[in-house]
């Protein structure tokens, strides 16, 4: 018999809708999974059952009351939220010990979407100090460990929350990224992590765009999955910084997922670039595999030149860092508790502080006119093909040793595919078609254009039907 927690977030849906399943009975299931198996793998920095059931309990009454149609589309689905985001009622820690975690006394404008949408908020996600780091270790919790080997990282800074959804703690989780955070976790967890287009889903209106690198976005294990967050999840708000293309009238994302691609013409790359970060041979054995299965899908394949270097040129990694450092600084903290922050954040905030205006605004302009070379040479292209990540998950403590300069170098050659998406605005996404001989996932990396959240999902849930991995369950996960 199929248990409840192998049943993915849109089947849930439907039973709940057909009155097959009670929110209460799923929501009841995960918090007893959640209270047996997360101590061994560090997904949740808070859980909030009191509020969940009562949630439950509130859904249950919608399915009793009003038509199966007039119930929101994530009526009865389990999820949880990254410790960036505030939840009203639960701590937000924000992953730093230099911050009270005190209840948020409202929704952030993305966990108030999910909510509206129906879903049953577990709780909070583990992250690494203000999500700066692609580890998910912090000095509030333990860290998050990857279920396919639990001495290996789950990546980050949305690693709690690939962890949740990887165990089958929950069927799928929010998420953020602003250099990779959602793809970086969903490769090496084995998930689908969608960073959609730049505008595609509002911080608002809590959360300011910045300099527009950070969106929430989906972690699943199937396509359509991840296509229901996003639709829950999306939708501009007054005083947005930016905005995305429209979807035509009436169409979901979970439409394009369950939609036949087409024959897509395709661009792919793999050299890291001036980042000088080898990759490793099972990600390229991966990258070709991809490859292969792309073209004998029907869809045309063809070499490009690396993004980043061939229209950023070699200042990509240091203008990248000067913005990386701002965003660092962004949180307020209180100057006599800077010094209770973790090596790797003090180091990017005074890097922060040490940069004049003008070089900021430099940097920026310089990788605007990167954006809108590599937009206009790849416009060709459907869908871009890499690597998601240079390297298979590494062990918990390889990048927080030697001093903040090499942690940040070291992190930068793990990831030297992921942010220049951040830094474009263009949809990406990390799918698990792969696992290296010892086992672990290794995800590849779809990069479409602007508003081409549909094409990556169209494409993505192909892969998928081609080559299935939902039912890939980690070692030592029931």
């Amino acid at each position: 018999m199929t248990q409840i927690h192998e049943l993915p977030a849109h089947r849930l849906a439907d039973l709940v809708r057909s009155r097959e399943l009670s929110p209460r009975e799923i929501a009841e299931h995960c918090l007893e999974r959640i209270e047996r198996l997360d101590p061994a793998f560090g997904a949740f920095v808070a859980v909030s059952p009191e509020q969940v059931l009562e949630q439950a309990r509130y859904a249950e009454k919608r399915v009793m009351r009003d038509t199966p149609e007039a119930l929101p589309a994530l009526l009865g689905v389990p999820l949880p939220i990254k410790d960036l985001d505030q939840m009203a009622g639960a701590p937000t820690t924000f992953g730093s010990r230099a911050v009270d975690p005190v209840p948020a006394p409202v929704d952030d404008g993305p966990v108030a979407a999910l909510r509206s949408a129906g879903a049953l908020l577990l709780g909070k996600t583990n992250t690494p100090e203000f999500g700066c780091t692609c580890y998910t270790e912090n000095d509030v919790a333990p860290p998050s460990r990857n279920p396919w080997d639990t001495d290996r990282t789950p990546g980050g800074s949305s690693g709690g929350a690939a962890v949740a959804v990887a165990a089958r703690l929950a069927p799928v989780a929010h998420g953020s990224d602003g250099g990779g955070s959602l793809r970086i976790p969903a490769s090496a967890c084995g998930l689908v992590g969608l960073k959609p287009t730049r505008g595609r889903v509002s911080g608002g209106p809590h959360r300011p765009d910045l300099v527009g690198l950070s969106t929430s976005g989906p972690l699943a294990r199937s396509v359509l999955d991840a296509a229901l967050l996003l639709d829950a999840m999306a939708g501009s708000r007054p005083g947005d910084l930016y905005t995305a293309p429209p979807l035509a009238p009436d169409e979901t994302f979970a439409d394009h997922a369950r939609r036949d691609p087409g024959r897509l013409r395709v661009g792919r790359y793999a050299d890291a670039g001036s980042v000088g970060a080898p990759v490793h041979p099972d990600v390229l054995a991966a990258y070709d595999a991809a490859t292969e299965l792309l073209v004998g899908l029907g869809h045309d394949v063809e070499e490009i030149p690396t993004p980043g270097d061939a229209h950023f040129g070699s200042a990509f990694a240091e203008d990248f860092g000067v913005l990386w450092a701002a965003m660092a600084s962004a949180h307020p903290v209180d100057p006599g508790r800077e010094r209770e922050l973790r090596p790797i954040t003090q180091w990017l905030r005074a890097r922060a502080r040490a940069t004049p205006v003008p070089a900021y605004v430099a940097a920026c302009a310089r990788l605007q006119k990167g954006v809108r070379s590599l937009i206009a040479a790849t416009e060709p292209y459907d869908v871009l093909l890499s690597p998601t990540l240079a390297l298979p998950p590494t062990p918990i403590g390889h990048f927080d040793r030697g001093g903040p300069e090499q942690e940040f170098r070291r992190m930068s050659e793990f990831t030297p595919f992921t942010s220049v998406y951040n830094v474009s605005g263009q949809p990406s996404a990390s799918v698990p078609l792969h696992q290296s001989p010892d086992g672990l996932p290794i995800g590849v990396m779809l990069t479409g254009r602007m508003g081409g959240e549909g094409t990556l999902l169209s494409l993505a849930a192909q892969l998928e039907a081609a080559r299935p991995w939902a039912h890939r369950l980690p070692p030592g996960v029931d």
